[in-house]
């Protein structure tokens, strides 16, 4: 009950963190409920919430949320990271958030390929 109870709080940072990140006027309400639907579950909270630190900070991540994250496919994690990357308290520095998140997808795609 302790590991559902603390998978559930997991998702409810993720989600917080993408609601703080991405603004509701910048992501039609259909195109965030389609982001969801097809990109969001198909990565665990712990790993939405590792990918978010690589980028943001300078976190790590598992081999396994890095299958995680190709499975996700390119388009979802360039779309979201990008949509957090344009927030005007990050736009400074995009172009190294994204520069991370190339190098990020790359290591992953590497990993998932020597499974």
């Amino acid at each position: 009950m302790s590991k559902f109870s603390s998978q559930i709080t997991t998702l409810f940072i993720v989600v917080a963190l993408v609601c703080a990140f991405v603004p509701v006027f910048s992501v039609e309400e259909a195109e965030a409920k389609s982001l969801w639907n097809t990109c969001l579950v198909k990565i665990t909270p712990k790993c939405a919430l590792d990918i978010i630190a690589v980028v943001f900070e300078n976190g790590t991540i598992s081999d396994p949320c890095c299958n995680d994250l190709v499975k996700e496919g390119k388009v979802c994690h360039d779309t979201l990271i990008k949509y957090i990357a344009d927030k005007p308290m990050l736009i400074a520095h995009e172009t190294e958030y994204l520069k991370k998140s190339d190098d990020l997808w790359n290591h992953c795609v590497s990993i998932s390929k020597s499974a």
